[in-house]
C-alpha cells in the first residue's frame, strides 16, 4: 500500500540541493556529444597532418559539417513533436555512423599512429594518411557488416538452466525469450513474421517478450506487431511493459498485445503447472512506470505474487536488469530480462555497465536469484549492431529432482 500523506516541509524550508560540478557538465551533454562525434574523426581525417589536395579537404569538412548539422536537426524531427519517419531514418543513420567514425578515429588515431612511430614507417604525412585510410576502411566494414546484423533474424541461443526449487513435473520446460524489437521507422513487418516463425519452430511452452515492443505509438506500429499474434506456446505467452512503451503510450500496447493473445504481466502472476509441480510465472511494469504518470501504472513485485505460494518457484518477467536487486530480495529463482542490447555498437557495453548490473547472459544474484539478460531481438535507433548480435533465447529449465535416464 502506498502511504499518501504529505510529509513534505514547507517550501520556505525547503533548499534546492547544490548541483555537483559533474551533474552539470551532464546536462549540456546533449550539446557537446554531437559536436565531439563529428569534430574529432574530422581533425584525424583531414587535419592530422595529412595535407590532402585543398578540395578534398573542403569537400571532407562540408560533410562533416552537414553530419554535425543535420543529425541532431532530423533527430529532433524524427522523434520530437513531429514524428517523422523518414527524418528519424537519417537521424538515427547518422549518430550510428558518427558513433562508430569516432571510436576508430580514437583508437586508430593513437594506437596506429603511435606503433607506425615506433617501428619507423613512413615520415609524419605517411603516417597520418595511412591512420585516416584505416579508420576509414575499418568505419566502412564495420557499418556494412553491423547493418547486416541489426537487419538479420536473430541467431536461437540456447541455455540449461537448472533451478533448485523447480518440481521433477517441470524438467524440461522450454521458455523462449525475445525482448526489444523495437518496430520503428524502418519498416520491419517481414522481419517481424520471419522472427515469429523462427519462435515456433523452437515449440515452446511458454513464450515471453520482456517489453519495448516498438518505438512508436501501437496504432502506428500495428503492422509491424501484428505477427506476434501468430506466435504459440502449449502453456502460455507474456508479455511486460519496457521503457519504451512509456514514451509511447503504454496502455496502448498492453490492449493490443491483449488483442493479439499475450497476457500482459502487469504487476501479477499466473501459475503453470505440470505433472502435479507448479511455478509462478509474475511480471512486473517497467521501472520507469513508476514516473509516467499514468494511472495505474508501476514496478510492485510484491503485487505481483501476492497469493502466490511462497514456496514455489518463481519466474519473473522484468525490462531492466536492475530491477534484480529488488527480485534477489524477494527470492525469485529466475528473472529475464532485455533493455540493454548487449551494448549494441561497441564500444557503448561500458555506458551501460554504468547503469546496469549485467549487459549480457546469465548472472547470480543473492543467494538463489539468477538473471538472464537477453541482448534483444530488434535494434534501436542506429540500424547497426556491432559486436553485440541479437538473439532469440530459448530456455531449458532443469529440475535437480528429474530422474536421470539410463
Amino acid at each position: 500500500m502506498t502511504d499518501t500523506s504529505d510529509t513534505r516541509p514547507a517550501d520556505s524550508a525547503v533548499r534546492a540541493p547544490r548541483r555537483s560540478v559533474l551533474h552539470r557538465l551532464m546536462s549540456y551533454l546533449p550539446l557537446i556529444a554531437p559536436v565531439l562525434l563529428w569534430t574529432v574523426p574530422c581533425w584525424v581525417l583531414l587535419y592530422g597532418g595529412q595535407h590532402w589536395p585543398l578540395p578534398v579537404t573542403l569537400v571532407g569538412t562540408a560533410l562533416f559539417v552537414l553530419g554535425l548539422i543535420g543529425m541532431p536537426l532530423a533527430m529532433a524531427r524524427g522523434h520530437g513533436r513531429r514524428q517523422q519517419d523518414w527524418a528519424a531514418i537519417i537521424g538515427d543513420t547518422l549518430l550510428g555512423t558518427s558513433w562508430v567514425l569516432f571510436t576508430w578515429s580514437v583508437l586508430l588515431g593513437v594506437l596506429l599512429r603511435l606503433a607506425l612511430t615506433v617501428a619507423g614507417v613512413g615520415g609524419s604525412q605517411d603516417r597520418a594518411r595511412m591512420v585516416s585510410w584505416a579508420v576509414l576502411a575499418v568505419a566502412g566494414v564495420l557499418l556494412t557488416w553491423g547493418y547486416a546484423e541489426a537487419r538479420r533474424v536473430p541467431r536461437v541461443r540456447r541455455l540449461d538452466l537448472q533451478l533448485p526449487r523447480l518440481g521433477a513435473g517441470l524438467d524440461g520446460l522450454r521458455v523462449v525469450l525475445i525482448t526489444d524489437t523495437h518496430y520503428g521507422p524502418l519498416d520491419r513487418a517481414r522481419w517481424s513474421a520471419r522472427v515469429c516463425e523462427t519462435v515456433n519452430d523452437l515449440e515452446a511452452d511458454l513464450v515471453c517478450h520482456t517489453g519495448d515492443i516498438a518505438d512508436g505509438t501501437a496504432e502506428r506500429r500495428r503492422a509491424q506487431a501484428v505477427p506476434l499474434g501468430t506466435v504459440r506456446a502449449t502453456e502460455a505467452r507474456v508479455y511486460v511493459t519496457g521503457n519504451h512503451e512509456y514514451y509511447s503510450e503504454a496502455q496502448g500496447w498492453v490492449d493490443l498485445m491483449d488483442e493479439l493473445g499475450w497476457q500482459p504481466l502487469r504487476n501479477r502472476h499466473l501459475l503453470l503447472e505440470r505433472a502435479g509441480d507448479t511455478l509462478v510465472v509474475a511480471g512486473v511494469d517497467d521501472v520507469t512506470a513508476e514516473s509516467s504518470g499514468l494511472a495505474g501504472h508501476g514496478a510492485h513485485l510484491a503485487g505481483a505474487l501476492n497469493g502466490a505460494d511462497p514456496e514455489l518457484p518463481v519466474l519473473l518477467l522484468a525490462h531492466q536488469p536492475k530491477f534484480v536487486d529488488r527480485a534477489a530480495a524477494a527470492g525469485v529463482d529466475l528473472q529475464l530480462s532485455g533493455h540493454t542490447h548487449g551494448g549494441q555498437i561497441w564500444p557503448f557495453h561500458h555506458l551501460v555497465r554504468l547503469d546496469q548490473p549485467a549487459l549480457a547472459g546469465l548472472s547470480h544474484h543473492g543467494p538463489r536469484t539468477l538473471l538472464y539478460t537477453s541482448r534483444g531481438t530488434g535494434f534501436w535507433g542506429p540500424p547497426f549492431r556491432v559486436f553485440a548480435p541479437s538473439e532469440i533465447t530459448l530456455l531449458v529449465l532443469r529440475s535437480p529432482n528429474a530422474p536421470t535416464s539410463a
